[in-house]
């Protein structure tokens, strides 16, 4: 059952005895004064239905150590020491000094129920709640987006410590796997989790084991196909399978019929890279920088820095994109309305632009930069649309019609141009490939070019959306380091993360309890 605070303060209270030696102005003294305020007991009723057995802690407790335990990057056990040791927190909690604290796995209990309610997210919508009730945003049309990637809390892993990952929790969750992996596969000791003892260096080793495992696998996922299974074996032959076939092809010569294969020369679209997390994803935030884990996403009011809304995603896949995300979260933010939209060039793509523009948004989005076919050659901005006659011309004046696949060839009229040099190198001509909202593209380049207004608000604001992002990263990137394993976990870590600060930044802003409610004063 839920358990509740007692209104009355015990004889050795912590605040009571010490809490004069907590600055005021912390988030420590807030909680302490105000923890019931924000997070009243009725927050937390859903997540224990039954009015019998032994009282949990005090919802507004737990909600106070989360976002304590968030603010600082601490593991459940760090947490715990903390609560037990650190007068701050104690008073923070409204607990007695002499209070041991709670066993970790609390903590645990409290995020498993509370990813698996109709809410998880409630403890940042409590502080939104707040943010709103301040008025603080009210008003302010602004709203900037951006992304980050966390690293997993998983090491990557190559191919085949994947495969043998994958059969050994096939053996272990799918009924009757283990005796048909005992009868029929025999690639490796599926007893033993690490790498086979091989010739490492000899390519042609390497190909046999990979075959070898490759084909045990297509052994089980065939005899297991039809067999009952509940959602975890399910699962799990669902991931073999995937882990089976994204690294590897025919060898050289086979079809792939005779059970030959070798690791595959590409890296497969949207590639799992670890059968311990897998949702964790490849990423290039730029060219150069490649990590492994998630991106968060996140809105941010730029005159205040306070996060509206935030979203993790896996770090690959069109879905996952920064234009499609970040629609969505200018859908869930609470002041609904038009905004101004500030963001960089990975926001400013042509379906997010018509997207900003159906909506009613003003994109003030820094474009992308073009490429052009040669270097120090003509750009696409170069050729002349002409939309209603369904023409482009090119800059020696050719001109050639726009097909129904919005391709443009212009082919032998390359053959003699004097411009060749400039526009391309291909054998058959330039040709041009434009997006179905190229005029939206365009236009938002000439204004970017053009006009000063749109560039100065950009820059006038992009410092406080860097700042906000580097307090969610926290001191030299410490919390760039993910906790837990899948996307709803890390998402949950990332709504209590911004919920931490977007108190902290209220009440360095000036949060104050008015008989009225809540103020910035």
């Amino acid at each position: 059952m839920q358990g509740r605070s007692d209104p009355g303060r015990e004889l050795l209270d912590t605040a009571a005895l010490a809490g004069h030696l907590v600055p005021a102005g912390s988030v420590y003294a807030f909680l302490a004064e105000h923890r019931g305020e924000v997070f009243p007991n009725g927050l937390f009723a859903d997540l224990f239905r039954s009015g019998r057995g032994r009282p949990s802690v005090p919802g507004e407790v737990i909600a106070s150590v989360l976002v304590l335990q968030t603010l600082q990057d601490l593991s459940d056990s760090e947490a715990m020491q903390a609560l037990r040791c650190d007068l701050r927190w104690k008073v923070a909690c409204g607990l007695p000094i002499d209070h041991e604290g709670f066993h970790p796995t609390t903590l645990t209990v409290w995020r498993n129920r509370l990813r698996a309610s109709d809410r998880p997210e409630r403890i940042f919508e409590a502080v939104r709640g707040v943010v709103a009730a301040t008025g603080v945003l009210a008003g302010k049309t602004r709203r900037a987006l951006d992304s980050v990637v966390l690293d997993d809390a998983v090491a990557t892993q190559d191919t085949v410590t994947q495969l043998i990952a994958a059969v050994r929790r096939v053996r272990r969750l799918v009924p009757g796997a283990a005796q048909l992996i005992a009868d029929r596969c025999h690639a490796h000791d599926w007893d033993d989790p690490g790498k086979p003892a091989i010739a490492w260096d000899d390519k042609a080793a390497r190909d046999v084991l990979v075959s070898a495992l490759v084909n045990d696998a297509n052994t089980l996922i065939d005899a297991l196909a039809d067999a009952e299974a509940d959602q975890q074996a399910s699962q799990a032959l669902a991931l073999l399978a995937l882990v089976a076939g994204q690294d590897v092809e025919p060898a050289e010569g086979s079809d792939g019929t005779d059970g030959r294969w070798r690791i595959a020369r590409r890296v497969a679209e949207d590639r799992v890279i670890s059968t311990v997390d897998p949702q964790a994803r490849h990423v290039h935030k730029t060219v150069q920088a490649r990590q492994d884990g998630y991106k968060a996403h996140v809105a941010i009011e730029p005159d205040t820095g306070l996060f509206t809304t935030a979203e993790l995603t896996q770090a690959s896949g069109e879905d996952n994109h920064e234009a499609v995300v970040g629609l969505s979260l200018l859908d869930n933010d609470d002041e609904l309305g038009q905004f101004e939209v500030l963001g960089d060039s990975a926001y400013g793509t042509g379906d997010a632009r018509a997207a900003l523009a159906q909506a009613g948004h003003t994109a003030v989005i820094k474009p992308a930069p073009l490429r052009p076919a040669v270097a120090g050659g003509f750009t696409i901005d170069e050729f002349t649309v002409d939309e209603p006659a369904g023409t482009v011309t090119c800059p020696n004046q050719v001109t050639r019609p726009i097909t129904p696949s919005r391709t443009v060839t212009f082919g032998a009229a390359c053959r003699d141009c004097p411009l060749r040099a400039r526009c391309t190198t291909a054998k058959t001509g330039r040709s041009l490939n434009l997006h179905e909202h190229d005029a939206l593209l365009r236009q938002a380049r000439r204004d970017w070019k053009a006009r000063d207004d749109l560039r100065d608000t950009y820059r006038q604001h992009r410092p406080m959306v860097e700042r906000s992002i580097a307090w969610l990263i926290g001191p030299k990137g410490r919390c760039r380091k993910l906790r837990y394993r899948g996307v709803a976990a890390n998402d949950l870590w990332l709504h209590h993360r911004i919920a931490a600060l977007n108190l902290r930044r209220l009440i360095n802003l000036g949060l104050a309890r008015q008989p009225g409610g809540w103020a910035i004063i």
